[in-house]
């Protein structure tokens, strides 16, 4: 079955929807530095490094080009267009990324479509643009005589197996009939759980990274023995892993760091810090979950990613095994690319429950 992944980033959705094995045709990412880690990963996806405004209905795409279409559009190009909402929400230029994914399902005509997004979503605009979003999918005249059947939730990354607090609302539109996917939801879960025994469990900082050496200047390490469930899941055969980076703090940074004990802040420091993050100077604990990775996840004053035991910020990997990037996927770009890479992608493991969930809504069709 083919896949379309749009605002593809790295290929968090995409990693697994092709670990189980469904192909991914095209996908579509606007930072080419960002694309770069996409195509070094899946060289034999057609990645198309474009606005997506300028592809949408250039001819790249055509119906019946997927049977799944997948990604996430940046909640920030989401706006009202007052009063005249009906009329002019899909219109709005500033809900360009929503209009043109909206395109792309419209043109290719998929038969399931995944749409993630912040769980914030829902409230934006006392929740009419989450309204909007819905019946814009399930109006016939502007879909071609083919809606779709809508099925939303917010999935937390814990409740995955995942070692972190990060919430996404997940869309879920097919034009299959009748199709229950809140028992498919729970029948996906308990296929996985005979599949994968401990996929499910609950799973913690020190078991996502407790085996990991200091990190090194060019990030390069041999490849430590995994010790935990969650290790082996994401465990590499190489030799040699890369991207656990050492970051090159301050001195100040660095006594702040040593000053801040485990679930502590930067409000245990008693002096003024320059940051707009509750979190800042947090330290993280073993025995806990981290709070959603992101794009600053490198920067003390970016929010709790202090290493539990040692003054100094998570790597790249570690940030990646937080995620849940298998071990030998490899991040490519200098220090910032690289984080906002990790920070913006859809952990791994909610993409291959997503992609189990969806070939059973697709096998629905024959029944």
């Amino acid at each position: 079955m083919d896949v379309i992944d749009l605002f593809s980033g790295c290929g968090g959705l995409s990693l697994g929807f092709l670990k189980e094995g469904f192909t991914v045709k095209k996908a579509v990412e606007f930072d080419e530095k960002i694309a770069n880690t996409y195509m070094m990963n899946h060289p034999e996806v057609d990645m198309i490094v474009d606005d997506i405004r300028n592809i949408d209905q250039s001819g790249v795409f055509e119906i019946g080009d997927a049977d799944v279409i997948i990604g996430g559009p940046p909640c920030q190009g989401f706006s009202m267009a007052g009063a005249r909402i009906r009329e002019g929400f899909i219109d709005d230029p500033r809900n360009y990324l929503f209009k043109h994914y909206f395109n792309v399902v419209k043109t290719v005509k998929p038969k399931v479509f995944i749409m993630e997004n912040v769980k914030g979503i829902m409230t934006m605009q006392n929740g009419k643009i989450f309204e909007e979003i819905q019946r814009i999918f399930q109006d016939a005249d502007m879909l071609d005589g083919k809606p779709y059947h809508l099925y939303y939730r917010v999935v937390k990354a814990v409740e995955f197996g995942i070692p972190q607090k990060r919430e996404r609302m997940i869309i879920i539109g097919t034009t299959i009939d009748n199709v229950d996917v809140e028992k498919l939801w729970d029948l996906t879960i308990e296929n996985m759980t005979k599949e994968y025994p401990t996929f499910f469990n609950k799973v913690t900082v020190e078991d996502a990274i407790g085996n990991m050496p200091s990190p090194t200047i060019d990030g390069k390490i041999a490849n430590p023995e995994a010790m935990t469930d969650y290790q082996r899941y994401l465990a590499s055969s190489n030799d040699i892993l890369s991207n656990h980076t050492k970051t090159n703090h301050s001195k100040l940074a660095v006594d702040r760091m040593s000053r801040v004990d485990n679930g502590q802040n930067f409000t245990a420091l008693k002096e003024e810090i320059n940051s707009v993050h509750s979190g800042s100077y947090g330290r993280l604990c073993w025995d806990e979950q981290a709070p959603t990775i992101t794009t600053r996840f490198d920067t003390p004053a970016g929010g709790r990613f202090i290493h539990p035991c040692e003054n100094r910020t998570l790597t790249p990997r570690e940030a990646a095994r937080i995620q849940s990037f298998p071990d030998d996927f490899i991040f490519y770009g200098n220090k910032t690319t690289i984080c906002k890479t990790i920070g913006n992608a859809v952990p791994p493991k909610i993409s291959f429950f997503l992609a189990k969930l969806v070939r059973k809504i697709m096998e629905m069709e024959d029944k």
